[in-house]
Protein backbone atom coordinates (compact mmCIF):
# COMPACT_ATOMS: atom_id res chain seq x y z
CA UNK A 1 0.00 0.00 0.00
CA UNK A 2 1.32 3.48 -0.84
CA UNK A 3 1.98 5.89 2.00
CA UNK A 4 -1.04 8.10 2.79
CA UNK A 5 -0.24 11.67 3.85
CA UNK A 6 -2.71 14.09 5.43
CA UNK A 7 -1.59 17.70 4.90
CA UNK A 8 -2.95 20.25 7.38
CA UNK A 9 -2.85 24.04 6.96
CA UNK A 10 -5.01 26.73 8.54
CA UNK A 11 -4.67 29.16 5.63
CA UNK A 12 -5.79 29.38 2.04
CA UNK A 13 -3.61 26.80 0.27
CA UNK A 14 -3.67 28.60 -3.08
CA UNK A 15 -2.64 32.13 -2.01
CA UNK A 16 0.17 31.75 0.51
CA UNK A 17 3.82 30.70 0.32
CA UNK A 18 3.19 27.87 2.77
CA UNK A 19 0.25 26.73 0.64
CA UNK A 20 2.45 26.67 -2.47
CA UNK A 21 4.94 24.61 -0.45
CA UNK A 22 2.18 22.17 0.54
CA UNK A 23 0.97 21.78 -3.04
CA UNK A 24 4.49 21.26 -4.35
CA UNK A 25 5.19 18.55 -1.77
CA UNK A 26 1.90 16.85 -2.64
CA UNK A 27 2.81 16.96 -6.34
CA UNK A 28 6.25 15.46 -5.78
CA UNK A 29 4.88 12.76 -3.48
CA UNK A 30 2.22 11.85 -6.04
CA UNK A 31 4.95 11.42 -8.66
CA UNK A 32 6.46 8.80 -6.33
CA UNK A 33 3.15 6.95 -5.95
CA UNK A 34 2.12 8.34 -2.56
CA UNK A 35 -1.45 9.44 -1.71
CA UNK A 36 -2.36 12.94 -0.52
CA UNK A 37 -5.28 14.42 1.41
CA UNK A 38 -5.67 17.89 2.86
CA UNK A 39 -7.40 19.87 5.60
CA UNK A 40 -7.31 23.67 5.15
CA UNK A 41 -9.06 26.90 6.06
CA UNK A 42 -10.81 28.77 3.23
CA UNK A 43 -13.41 31.52 2.75
CA UNK A 44 -16.94 30.14 2.48
CA UNK A 45 -17.49 31.80 -0.90
CA UNK A 46 -14.14 30.86 -2.48
CA UNK A 47 -13.40 27.12 -2.30
CA UNK A 48 -10.25 26.52 -4.38
CA UNK A 49 -9.68 23.99 -7.13
CA UNK A 50 -6.08 22.88 -6.64
CA UNK A 51 -3.89 21.43 -9.36
CA UNK A 52 -2.20 18.82 -7.21
CA UNK A 53 -4.93 17.70 -4.78
CA UNK A 54 -8.41 16.89 -6.10
CA UNK A 55 -11.40 18.41 -4.32
CA UNK A 56 -12.68 14.99 -3.20
CA UNK A 57 -9.41 14.58 -1.27
CA UNK A 58 -9.93 17.84 0.68
CA UNK A 59 -11.80 18.80 3.82
CA UNK A 60 -12.28 22.49 4.61
CA UNK A 61 -13.11 24.64 7.58
CA UNK A 62 -15.05 27.51 6.02
CA UNK A 63 -14.51 31.04 7.32
CA UNK A 64 -16.63 34.16 6.91
CA UNK A 65 -19.99 32.43 7.24
CA UNK A 66 -23.16 34.36 8.05
CA UNK A 67 -23.91 31.82 10.73
CA UNK A 68 -21.75 29.74 13.01
CA UNK A 69 -21.82 25.94 12.97
CA UNK A 70 -19.43 23.16 13.90
CA UNK A 71 -17.31 23.64 10.76
CA UNK A 72 -18.28 27.20 9.72
CA UNK A 73 -16.70 30.23 11.37
CA UNK A 74 -18.06 33.76 11.22
CA UNK A 75 -14.70 35.55 11.14
CA UNK A 76 -12.27 35.66 8.16
CA UNK A 77 -9.45 33.17 7.65
CA UNK A 78 -6.69 33.72 10.22
CA UNK A 79 -3.51 34.95 8.51
CA UNK A 80 0.02 33.96 9.48
CA UNK A 81 1.04 37.49 8.52
CA UNK A 82 -0.86 40.48 9.88
CA UNK A 83 -1.40 41.69 6.31
CA UNK A 84 -2.47 38.98 3.88
CA UNK A 85 -3.24 39.32 0.14
CA UNK A 86 -6.87 38.52 0.93
CA UNK A 87 -9.43 39.27 3.64
CA UNK A 88 -8.12 37.82 6.89
CA UNK A 89 -8.25 38.07 10.67
CA UNK A 90 -5.42 38.27 13.20
CA UNK A 91 -4.15 35.59 15.54
CA UNK A 92 -3.96 38.17 18.32
CA UNK A 93 -7.77 38.38 17.98
CA UNK A 94 -8.12 34.59 18.30
CA UNK A 95 -9.30 34.55 21.93
CA UNK A 96 -12.13 33.29 24.15
CA UNK A 97 -15.22 32.25 22.13
CA UNK A 98 -13.45 32.79 18.82
CA UNK A 99 -10.55 30.52 19.84
CA UNK A 100 -12.95 27.87 21.14
CA UNK A 101 -14.91 27.96 17.87
CA UNK A 102 -11.68 27.71 15.84
CA UNK A 103 -10.57 24.62 17.77
CA UNK A 104 -14.02 23.03 17.56
CA UNK A 105 -14.31 23.57 13.80
CA UNK A 106 -10.89 22.19 12.99
CA UNK A 107 -11.33 19.30 15.45
CA UNK A 108 -14.47 18.20 13.63
CA UNK A 109 -12.86 18.37 10.19
CA UNK A 110 -9.62 16.71 11.34
CA UNK A 111 -11.50 13.80 12.91
CA UNK A 112 -13.57 13.45 9.74
CA UNK A 113 -10.44 13.42 7.55
CA UNK A 114 -8.55 10.93 9.73
CA UNK A 115 -11.54 8.59 10.04
CA UNK A 116 -12.16 8.70 6.30
CA UNK A 117 -8.60 8.57 4.94
CA UNK A 118 -6.73 6.66 7.68
CA UNK A 119 -3.41 8.48 6.98
CA UNK A 120 -0.04 6.91 7.71
CA UNK A 121 1.37 10.32 8.64
CA UNK A 122 0.14 13.88 9.16
CA UNK A 123 2.19 16.80 7.83
CA UNK A 124 1.09 20.11 9.35
CA UNK A 125 2.26 23.61 8.56
CA UNK A 126 3.23 26.30 11.10
CA UNK A 127 4.13 25.70 14.74
CA UNK A 128 1.00 27.35 16.05
CA UNK A 129 -2.54 26.54 17.21
CA UNK A 130 -3.63 24.15 14.46
CA UNK A 131 -0.50 22.03 14.66
CA UNK A 132 -0.77 21.87 18.46
CA UNK A 133 -4.45 20.91 18.16
CA UNK A 134 -3.64 18.17 15.65
CA UNK A 135 -1.04 16.70 17.98
CA UNK A 136 -3.48 16.80 20.90
CA UNK A 137 -6.22 15.03 18.93
CA UNK A 138 -4.06 12.25 17.48
CA UNK A 139 -1.34 11.31 19.99
CA UNK A 140 -0.67 7.92 18.38
CA UNK A 141 -0.27 9.07 14.77
CA UNK A 142 3.15 10.22 13.48
CA UNK A 143 2.94 13.98 12.99
CA UNK A 144 5.59 16.24 11.51
CA UNK A 145 5.34 19.99 10.98
CA UNK A 146 7.09 22.50 8.75
CA UNK A 147 8.01 25.83 10.33
CA UNK A 148 7.67 28.68 7.83
CA UNK A 149 9.00 31.52 10.01
CA UNK A 150 5.80 33.56 10.16
CA UNK A 151 4.57 31.18 12.85
CA UNK A 152 7.51 32.12 15.09
CA UNK A 153 6.51 35.76 14.74
CA UNK A 154 2.93 34.96 15.74
CA UNK A 155 4.17 32.86 18.66
CA UNK A 156 6.18 35.84 19.89
CA UNK A 157 3.30 38.27 19.41
CA UNK A 158 0.44 36.15 20.83
CA UNK A 159 1.23 35.43 24.47
CA UNK A 160 -2.28 34.05 25.07
CA UNK A 161 -1.61 31.14 22.67
CA UNK A 162 1.85 30.14 23.85
CA UNK A 163 1.08 27.64 26.61
CA UNK A 164 -1.19 25.50 24.43
CA UNK A 165 1.08 25.76 21.40
CA UNK A 166 4.26 24.96 23.28
CA UNK A 167 2.77 22.03 25.22
CA UNK A 168 1.70 20.10 22.14
CA UNK A 169 4.29 21.24 19.58
CA UNK A 170 6.94 19.80 21.90
CA UNK A 171 5.24 16.42 21.40
CA UNK A 172 5.60 16.42 17.60
CA UNK A 173 7.54 13.53 16.13
CA UNK A 174 9.67 15.69 13.85
CA UNK A 175 9.91 19.33 12.79
CA UNK A 176 11.19 20.65 9.45
CA UNK A 177 13.05 23.96 9.62
CA UNK A 178 13.95 26.08 6.62
CA UNK A 179 17.41 27.15 7.89
CA UNK A 180 19.82 26.44 10.75
CA UNK A 181 19.09 29.88 12.20
CA UNK A 182 15.41 28.99 12.29
CA UNK A 183 16.23 25.68 13.97
CA UNK A 184 18.02 27.60 16.71
CA UNK A 185 14.97 29.83 17.17
CA UNK A 186 12.65 26.82 17.43
CA UNK A 187 14.85 25.19 20.05
CA UNK A 188 14.89 28.39 22.09
CA UNK A 189 11.21 29.33 21.82
CA UNK A 190 9.59 25.90 22.14
CA UNK A 191 12.22 24.09 24.21
CA UNK A 192 12.38 21.30 21.64
CA UNK A 193 15.27 18.85 21.34
CA UNK A 194 17.59 19.56 18.37
CA UNK A 195 17.37 15.87 17.47
CA UNK A 196 13.73 16.36 16.46
CA UNK A 197 14.47 19.15 13.97
CA UNK A 198 15.63 18.61 10.39
CA UNK A 199 16.83 21.54 8.27
CA UNK A 200 15.46 21.04 4.75
CA UNK A 201 14.49 24.41 3.24
CA UNK A 202 11.95 25.34 0.59
CA UNK A 203 12.04 24.92 -3.16
CA UNK A 204 10.95 25.96 -6.63
CA UNK A 205 9.66 24.30 -9.79
CA UNK A 206 12.57 24.07 -12.23
CA UNK A 207 10.19 23.30 -15.10
CA UNK A 208 8.67 26.77 -14.68
CA UNK A 209 11.56 28.81 -13.33
CA UNK A 210 14.69 28.45 -15.45
CA UNK A 211 17.23 30.59 -17.24
CA UNK A 212 17.15 32.07 -20.68
CA UNK A 213 19.74 34.57 -22.00
CA UNK A 214 19.05 38.06 -20.65
CA UNK A 215 18.70 40.67 -23.36
CA UNK A 216 19.87 44.22 -22.78
CA UNK A 217 19.08 47.25 -24.86
CA UNK A 218 19.32 50.27 -22.60
CA UNK A 219 16.60 49.60 -20.03
CA UNK A 220 17.24 47.59 -16.86
CA UNK A 221 14.23 45.63 -15.63
CA UNK A 222 13.83 45.34 -11.85
CA UNK A 223 11.36 43.03 -10.12
CA UNK A 224 9.65 43.12 -6.75
CA UNK A 225 7.47 40.05 -6.03
CA UNK A 226 5.53 39.81 -2.78
CA UNK A 227 2.94 41.55 -0.66
CA UNK A 228 2.58 45.31 -0.99
CA UNK A 229 3.12 46.56 2.56
CA UNK A 230 5.62 48.17 4.91
CA UNK A 231 7.10 45.03 6.47
CA UNK A 232 8.17 43.81 3.02
CA UNK A 233 10.13 47.04 2.51
CA UNK A 234 8.06 48.19 -0.48
CA UNK A 235 7.91 51.82 0.71
CA UNK A 236 11.67 51.73 1.16
CA UNK A 237 12.18 50.32 -2.35
CA UNK A 238 9.93 52.87 -4.07
CA UNK A 239 11.53 55.82 -2.27
CA UNK A 240 15.02 54.54 -3.12
CA UNK A 241 14.23 54.09 -6.80
CA UNK A 242 13.02 57.69 -6.99
CA UNK A 243 16.64 58.75 -6.39
CA UNK A 244 18.11 56.67 -9.24
CA UNK A 245 18.17 59.11 -12.14
CA UNK A 246 21.34 58.16 -14.05
CA UNK A 247 19.99 54.89 -15.47
CA UNK A 248 17.04 53.82 -17.59
CA UNK A 249 15.20 51.36 -15.35
CA UNK A 250 11.70 49.91 -15.10
CA UNK A 251 10.16 48.34 -11.99
CA UNK A 252 7.78 45.39 -12.23
CA UNK A 253 5.62 44.85 -9.11
CA UNK A 254 4.02 41.39 -8.84
CA UNK A 255 1.77 40.77 -5.86
CA UNK A 256 -1.13 42.28 -4.02
CA UNK A 257 -2.27 43.76 -0.74
CA UNK A 258 -5.08 45.62 0.93
CA UNK A 259 -5.80 48.43 3.36
CA UNK A 260 -3.98 51.72 4.07
CA UNK A 261 -0.48 50.29 3.51
CA UNK A 262 -1.44 48.99 0.08
CA UNK A 263 -2.96 52.38 -0.77
CA UNK A 264 0.23 54.15 0.30
CA UNK A 265 2.32 51.78 -1.82
CA UNK A 266 0.16 52.56 -4.83
CA UNK A 267 0.50 56.31 -4.18
CA UNK A 268 4.31 56.04 -4.06
CA UNK A 269 4.35 53.90 -7.22
CA UNK A 270 2.15 56.44 -9.01
CA UNK A 271 4.75 59.13 -8.37
CA UNK A 272 7.20 57.09 -10.46
CA UNK A 273 4.79 57.20 -13.38
CA UNK A 274 5.50 55.04 -16.42
CA UNK A 275 8.66 53.64 -14.82
CA UNK A 276 6.49 51.18 -12.83
CA UNK A 277 4.18 48.38 -13.99
CA UNK A 278 1.77 46.97 -11.38
CA UNK A 279 1.10 43.37 -12.44
CA UNK A 280 -1.01 42.52 -9.38
CA UNK A 281 -1.50 38.90 -8.32
CA UNK A 282 0.15 36.60 -10.88
CA UNK A 283 0.32 32.86 -11.49
CA UNK A 284 3.63 31.01 -11.36
CA UNK A 285 3.79 30.93 -15.14
CA UNK A 286 3.16 34.69 -15.33
CA UNK A 287 5.80 35.32 -12.65
CA UNK A 288 8.25 33.14 -14.55
CA UNK A 289 7.78 35.24 -17.69
CA UNK A 290 8.48 38.43 -15.72
CA UNK A 291 11.56 36.88 -14.09
CA UNK A 292 12.97 35.83 -17.44
CA UNK A 293 12.77 39.47 -18.50
CA UNK A 294 14.03 40.95 -15.20
CA UNK A 295 17.73 41.60 -14.64
CA UNK A 296 17.49 42.38 -10.92
CA UNK A 297 15.13 41.12 -8.22
CA UNK A 298 14.84 43.19 -5.05
CA UNK A 299 13.32 41.87 -1.80
CA UNK A 300 13.98 44.54 0.87
CA UNK A 301 11.89 42.80 3.53
CA UNK A 302 12.31 43.39 7.26
CA UNK A 303 11.06 39.89 8.15
CA UNK A 304 10.82 36.58 6.26
CA UNK A 305 10.88 32.87 6.84
CA UNK A 306 12.59 31.66 3.70
CA UNK A 307 10.98 33.29 0.65
CA UNK A 308 10.68 30.79 -2.17
CA UNK A 309 10.56 33.69 -4.61
CA UNK A 310 14.31 34.19 -4.18
CA UNK A 311 15.04 30.65 -5.38
CA UNK A 312 12.69 31.21 -8.30
CA UNK A 313 14.46 34.44 -9.20
CA UNK A 314 17.93 32.93 -8.88
CA UNK A 315 16.92 29.96 -11.04
CA UNK A 316 15.59 32.43 -13.63
CA UNK A 317 18.92 34.23 -13.86
CA UNK A 318 18.01 37.33 -11.83
CA UNK A 319 20.66 39.08 -9.82
CA UNK A 320 19.29 39.56 -6.31
CA UNK A 321 19.37 42.35 -3.74
CA UNK A 322 17.82 41.42 -0.41
CA UNK A 323 18.11 42.14 3.27
CA UNK A 324 20.38 39.85 5.26
CA UNK A 325 17.69 38.15 7.31
CA UNK A 326 17.93 35.02 9.45
CA UNK A 327 19.35 32.13 7.43
CA UNK A 328 20.20 34.19 4.35
CA UNK A 329 23.96 34.24 4.94
CA UNK A 330 23.81 30.48 5.50
CA UNK A 331 22.25 29.96 2.06
CA UNK A 332 23.56 32.83 -0.07
CA UNK A 333 26.79 33.73 1.72
CA UNK A 334 29.06 31.82 -0.68
CA UNK A 335 27.48 33.37 -3.78
CA UNK A 336 29.39 36.17 -5.49
CA UNK A 337 28.37 39.64 -4.34
CA UNK A 338 27.91 40.50 -8.00
CA UNK A 339 25.08 37.92 -8.07
CA UNK A 340 23.44 38.23 -4.63
CA UNK A 341 24.01 41.37 -2.56
CA UNK A 342 22.82 41.26 1.05
CA UNK A 343 21.91 44.44 2.96
CA UNK A 344 22.78 44.38 6.65
CA UNK A 345 19.87 45.85 8.60
CA UNK A 346 20.33 48.07 11.64
CA UNK A 347 18.59 47.06 14.90
CA UNK A 348 14.84 47.16 14.38
CA UNK A 349 12.15 48.83 16.47
CA UNK A 350 9.94 45.75 16.21
CA UNK A 351 10.43 42.41 14.49
CA UNK A 352 9.55 43.99 11.11
CA UNK A 353 9.79 47.77 11.56
CA UNK A 354 12.90 50.02 11.49
CA UNK A 355 13.47 53.03 13.70
CA UNK A 356 12.54 56.28 11.96
CA UNK A 357 16.08 57.58 12.55
CA UNK A 358 17.46 54.82 10.28
CA UNK A 359 15.08 55.28 7.34
CA UNK A 360 17.24 57.84 5.50
CA UNK A 361 20.29 55.57 5.80
CA UNK A 362 18.29 52.59 4.57
CA UNK A 363 17.08 54.50 1.51
CA UNK A 364 20.61 55.62 0.68
CA UNK A 365 21.99 52.10 1.15
CA UNK A 366 19.38 50.44 -1.05
CA UNK A 367 19.74 53.16 -3.70
CA UNK A 368 23.49 52.53 -3.79
CA UNK A 369 23.05 48.73 -4.00
CA UNK A 370 20.61 49.03 -6.90
CA UNK A 371 22.86 51.52 -8.71
CA UNK A 372 25.86 49.18 -8.36
CA UNK A 373 23.87 46.16 -9.54
CA UNK A 374 22.58 48.06 -12.57
CA UNK A 375 26.19 48.82 -13.53
CA UNK A 376 27.05 45.10 -13.26
CA UNK A 377 24.11 44.18 -15.47
CA UNK A 378 25.18 46.73 -18.07
CA UNK A 379 28.64 45.18 -18.14
CA UNK A 380 27.39 41.54 -18.19
CA UNK A 381 23.61 40.98 -18.60
CA UNK A 382 24.06 37.30 -17.62
CA UNK A 383 26.09 36.24 -14.61
CA UNK A 384 28.39 33.23 -14.32
CA UNK A 385 28.34 31.97 -10.73
CA UNK A 386 28.77 28.25 -9.99
CA UNK A 387 27.63 28.63 -6.39
CA UNK A 388 24.38 30.28 -7.49
CA UNK A 389 23.85 27.40 -9.93
CA UNK A 390 24.46 24.88 -7.12
CA UNK A 391 21.86 26.58 -4.88
CA UNK A 392 19.36 26.42 -7.72
CA UNK A 393 20.00 22.70 -8.18
CA UNK A 394 19.79 21.93 -4.43
CA UNK A 395 16.44 23.66 -3.92
CA UNK A 396 14.25 22.16 -6.62
CA UNK A 397 11.06 20.67 -5.20
CA UNK A 398 12.20 17.20 -6.17
CA UNK A 399 15.35 17.55 -4.07
CA UNK A 400 13.42 19.10 -1.18
CA UNK A 401 10.79 16.34 -1.21
CA UNK A 402 13.44 13.61 -1.23
CA UNK A 403 14.74 15.09 2.02
CA UNK A 404 11.22 15.35 3.44
CA UNK A 405 10.45 11.74 2.51
CA UNK A 406 13.33 10.56 4.69
CA UNK A 407 11.74 12.50 7.59
CA UNK A 408 8.37 10.83 6.92
CA UNK A 409 9.96 7.40 6.94
CA UNK A 410 11.89 8.04 10.16
CA UNK A 411 8.75 9.33 11.94
CA UNK A 412 6.65 6.34 10.83
CA UNK A 413 9.36 3.85 11.82
CA UNK A 414 9.68 5.47 15.24
CA UNK A 415 5.92 5.29 15.82
CA UNK A 416 5.79 1.62 14.83
CA UNK A 417 8.76 0.86 17.07
CA UNK A 418 7.15 2.71 20.04
CA UNK A 419 3.38 2.27 19.64
CA UNK A 420 2.63 3.36 23.21
CA UNK A 421 4.42 6.75 22.88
Amino acid sequence: MPMKILHVIGQRPEKTGSGIYLQAIAHESEKQGLCNYMVAGVPIDDIPDLTNISRDCCQYVQFGSDHRSDDHLQFPVTGMSDVMPYKSSLFKELKDDRLAAYKMAFSKILHKAVDLYQPDIIHTHHLLVLTALTRKLFPHLPIISTCHGTDLRQYNNCEHLRDFVKKYCRQLDRIIALTNDQKTDIISLYDISPDKISVIGGGYDEKIFNRVPKSLNSRIHILYAGKFNRSKGVFWLLKSLADIKDHDWHLHMAGSGKGPEFDECMALAKKLGEKVTIHGYVTHHQLSAIMKKAHIQVLPSFFEGLPLVLFEGLASGCRIITTNLSGFTEIFGAVKRETVDLIQLPPLKTIDQPFSKDEAWLEKELCQKIDQMICRVKEHPDYNDMQAEKIAMDYTWQQVFNRILSVYQAAIQKTHANPDN
